[in-house]
């Protein structure tokens, strides 16, 4: 092995595998350390890709030429698009995978980048040298120098396994925690938490009586998250649904004493969106039951994910609380379920490149910024491994406003907001979420992903014929006029107000109540001239019709907000000379240092107020 690159990404998780697929498809020449190369792309927890939000997330990645997307696609066993009956703007793509298949792809996928290399260690510590990494030391003794090093520790920093009384050292079942690091960036002058998480016990689905559960299958048209040619799904796997109840609730609450979160065991946050059983039985007592969600964990295995059983109880009481709820009277586990412990760095203390403050050239992503999820990880190994690359090029940095990505949104909150839980995104979370949905993240990101060198041509070329068609869609629909005689029999179906003048089929498909369906049974000619558009081009075309008004209020309110982008304050600015900012306002400024009003606006306690102040001030 070389024992010099350009980049070292630390860790093959999610962040990892897309940092160093970032990296290495620019052109760096780059090492992918990690304790073990036969977990790369492990889903640690459910085996499942997208979901709220989390699928907006995916789609973006692969629109910039990450590879997520296609990695979720080729080890698909599911698909659904969630939230279909409300707004476009709230759909979300999620699939069910096959795990291990899922980790194969990642494999195969990292192994045809020519420029990475694979390295099967532990980093125990980060060559510094006057304030820049220089590399990492490896517990084998090794010395591998570099430019950038990219931390993607997943849960493994300090790692602490809970089961019942039970508690040993580990980053993730049956893997060793990792040591040292924390310990040495502490000493850098780094701030660190402990942050907790958990995963559902694995069960034998041949022991499971599906027929006393509801089935959930797949949508009956599959999509898929690439927008490249990746072969959508011919057959699907079901997941089913059932519920704990009283019989369940009162196990848990029988012992709570040997809940390591409850009997002080655990004294750090977990995930308030994503909680453990104990945790719903305790807040929501009013709650007689819980869905569980039995989800298969590939085409060829019997093992069987338990979603929404997260738990950290002793495995005995496990299998009681699994065996009292209905179909599973006979159920066999294969593994517990546990809580994890595991160190986190307020990702306060970042750059919005995700380059951290403290050294130059050093990034984190993923876990270790205290999110939770396998899309947030991932969309935060791309952007590190786009920055590092620029930043060792002496190129200009890449950051994404709130207004232009989902993965905008994340590292602003994370950076401007810190978090003291893990992170989940959300579609709320998401101010401008009308224009930033999953549908046109290609329209939105690709041309930025192809300018940035990720993206290939075919994408680029893809998102142009789209444009084109869409443009010609549109142009169709406006000159396509509907006499009121044909027209009005339909609005009167639908109890929408009748025309009484021709109107054109662009300006009818505006009210909710139309849709293209209906219109298209009134002409053979117009509908046959359509048809030789594919459904995704004409659904694009119809979301942008009928929401059009929302897209305009929404871009106004992102050219207001973004003029304050353009107020850039200088990196060395004195805001001690100014004695009208609130005292939190201040002590916040002079810690974050923003680059912008923007910025220093989504900064949290900084007031409106202390925003005019510095924009007085910068305007003199």
């Amino acid at each position: 092995m070389l024992l010099e690159y350009d980049i070292i990404v630390v860790g093959g998780g999610h962040a990892g595998c897309e940092a160093a697929t970032a990296a290495s498809k620019l052109g760096a020449k780059v090492l992918l350390i990690t304790m073990n190369l036969q977990t790369i792309g492990q889903m640690s927890c459910n085996p499942a890709m997208g979901g709220i939000a989390k699928g907006q997330l995916i789609r973006e990645i692969d629109a910039l030429g990450g590879f997520s997307g296609i990695i979720a696609d080729q080890s698909t066993i599911q698909f659904r698009m969630l939230n279909t009956s409300k707004g476009p703007a709230m759909w979300s793509p999620r699939t069910q995978n096959d795990r291990r298949l899922f980790s194969e792809c990642w494999r195969r996928a990292l192994e045809s980048l020519p420029n990475l290399d694979f390295w099967q260690d532990m980093m125990v510590s980060l060559l510094v040298e006057k304030g820049i990494v220089r590399g990492i030391q490896t517990a084998l003794g090794i010395t591998i120098k570099s430019q950038a090093v990219i931390l993607t520790n997943g849960t493994f920093l300090n790692g602490v396994i809970h089961i019942g009384a039970k508690k040993m050292a580990g980053g993730r079942s049956a893997e060793r925690a990792a040591t040292g690091i924390t310990e040495q960036l502490k000493t850098l002058g780094f701030q660190t938490g402990r942050m907790k998480t958990g995963t559902s016990p694995r069960v034998d689905s041949r022991t499971l009586d599906y027929a006393k559960m509801e089935e959930q299958p797949g949508d009956r048209l599959p999509g898929k998250f690439s927008f490249l040619h990746t072969t959508p799904l011919t057959q699907q796997k079901s997941c089913y649904i059932t519920y704990t109840n009283p019989i369940v609730h009162n196990l848990i609450k029988d012992n709570l004493a040997d809940i390591p979160i409850y009997n002080g065991q655990i004294q750090s946050t977990g995930p308030r969106y994503c909680p453990s059983i104990e945790d719903k039985v305790h807040r929501f007592a009013d709650k007689e039951r819980h869905q569980i969600f039995v989800e298969p964990e590939g085409w060829h295995t019997i093992q069987v994910y338990v979603n929404g059983l997260s738990t950290s109880l002793p495995e005995a009481i496990q299998f009681k609380m699994l065996r009292a709820i209905v179909g599973f009277e006979k159920a066999k586990m294969i593994c517990p379920g546990y809580a994890i412990e595991y160190d986190y760095f307020p990702p306060t203390q970042l750059h919005y490149t995700l380059e951290t403050q403290l050294i130059q050239n050093l990034y984190f992503a993923g876990q270790i910024n205290g999110t939770t999820g396998y899309e947030e990880a991932a969309c935060q190994g791309l952007m590190a491994g786009i920055n590092a690359y620029r930043k060792i090029n002496r190129l200009s940095p890449v950051v994404f406003k709130r207004s232009q990505a989902y993965i905008g949104v994340l590292i602003d909150d994370l950076v401007g907001k810190g978090t003291e839980e893990p992170y989940r995104m959300f579609t709320s979370r998401a101010e401008f979420r009308i224009l930033l949905r999953q549908d046109n993240a290609d329209l939105r990101l690709t041309e930025s992903g192809y300018a940035i060198g990720l993206a290939s041509h075919e994408r680029l070329q893809k998102v142009y014929k789209k444009k084109e068609e869409m443009a010609s869609v549109f142009n169709f629909l406006k000159q396509w006029k509907i006499q009121p005689s044909i027209i009005n029999p339909i609005l009167a179906t639908v109890g929408t107000s009748l025309v009484d003048e021709v109107q054109s089929a662009y300006t009818l498909l505006k009210r909710p109540e139309v849709d293209l369906n209906s219109l298209l049974l009134l002409d053979k000619q117009e509908s046959n001239v359509l048809s030789t558009y594919e459904a995704e081009i004409l659904q694009q075309v119809i979301i942008q019709i009928k929401y059009e008004s929302y897209f305009l209020k929404e871009k106004e309110l992102v050219e207001k907000i973004e003029r304050l982008e353009h107020y850039t304050i200088p990196s060395d600015f004195d805001y001690l000379a100014l004695k009208a900012l609130s005292a939190e306002a201040l002590e916040k400024l002079q810690k974050k240092r923003p680059a912008t009003l923007g910025q220093a606006s989504r900064i949290s306690g900084v007031r409106p107020a202390d925003i005019s102040i510095l924009m007085v001030y910068l305007g003199r």
